[in-house]
């Protein structure tokens, strides 16, 4: 019989510490699996200006599994992903960080329960190996968009995961120029399934992801997954508008009825006017993330740009 065809997919950039590293790894996982499934592995290269394409050239040369497509610039992670996906051949698509942080050893236990019915397999990491604050932060994040989100998304989960071939014809129709593939993805429904485990430690190289585009993330997030910050501007301007009527009926009523003076109040008048202005540009923040997005996607630029490819 056939055997179905499983792809890994991994997005690089600047890994040529770690490239070695990672197909060895990779290649161990799935060499017990091989009676019963073909495999693929598909690397998409994000402009890396290191030796990691050369690297990857050299390995396929002996490997004739390897799929590899290096893009014309840094498009960014989450793209890198979509694009790896999108190219998968694979009855299912397993995405796997190049620093193998989340372990290989999970390959044959995702499959499983793939082939118990599960459309999505995901990994939920109990622990990682990083300070307390940026776990905290991480925790706080994913709790706090599943409750504002439109869709129920699963708490500690990240791209880890394998998803069906039908889930991967689905992302193929998307054209999201600033995606959040997890989101996505769980918003999509099917059968899913979390399977815990603990996260290693990074053992070669810097982690290309550093806090500043862990909060652009966090803000991709937020605002793909869930319109409760424009209606939180509507909210608190209304609230706002309430607390000043009845202030001014107050006072209106205090100097005109009970014949009160009151002063002139330099200080509470700066600190309203302060606070008025610091709210207005709170809330156009947010409606300029929103409309940022909306003229992305009105421009209809390719999500990336391949411009060198292994292994069609």
């Amino acid at each position: 019989m056939t055997k179905k065809l499983i792809s890994i997919v991994t997005p690089v950039y600047n890994e040529e510490e770690n490239i070695r590293y990672y197909y060895t790894g990779i290649t161990k996982a799935f060499t017990p699996l091989q009676n019963k499934y073909d495999f693929e592995i598909i690397l998409t290269d994000n402009g890396s200006t290191d030796r990691t394409f050369d690297i990857i050239k050299e390995i396929a040369t002996q490997d004739s599994r390897i799929r590899a497509f290096r893009f014309s610039r840094n498009f960014g992670y989450q793209k890198s992903i979509f694009t790896g996906f999108t190219k998968a051949r694979g009855d299912a698509a397993i995405d796997f960080d190049c620093d193998l942080q989340d372990p290989p050893d999970l390959l044959g236990r995702f499959i499983e329960e793939w082939e118990k019915g599960a459309h999505i397999v995901y990994g939920i990491r109990r622990t990682r190996q990083e300070g307390a604050l940026i776990t905290f932060l991480r925790r706080l994040f994913y709790r706090l968009l599943d409750r504002i989100s439109e869709d129920t998304l699963p708490h500690d989960a990240g791209d880890f995961m394998l998803i069906d071939a039908s889930i991967i014809k689905q992302l193929a129709t998307i054209e999201d120029q600033s995606p959040y593939l997890r989101g996505t993805i769980f918003g999509f429904g099917f059968k899913q399934i979390g399977i815990p485990y603990d996260r290693n430690a990074r053992q070669f190289g810097k982690s290309k992801f550093p806090f500043v585009k862990m909060l652009g993330l966090a803000v991709d997030g937020i605002v793909s997954q869930s319109s409760i910050p424009l209606r939180l501007a509507s909210y608190m301007g209304l609230i706002i508008a309430l607390i000043m009527l009845v202030l001014s009926t107050g006072y209106l009523g205090a100097k005109l009825i009970l014949g009160a003076q009151v002063p002139a109040g330099f200080t509470t008048t700066t600190i309203l006017i302060l606070f008025s202005i610091s709210l207005n540009a709170l809330f156009l923040g947010i409606i300029g993330e929103y409309l940022a997005r909306i003229y992305a996607q009105v421009r209809k630029r390719p999500i990336t740009i391949i411009q060198e490819s292994i292994g069609l």
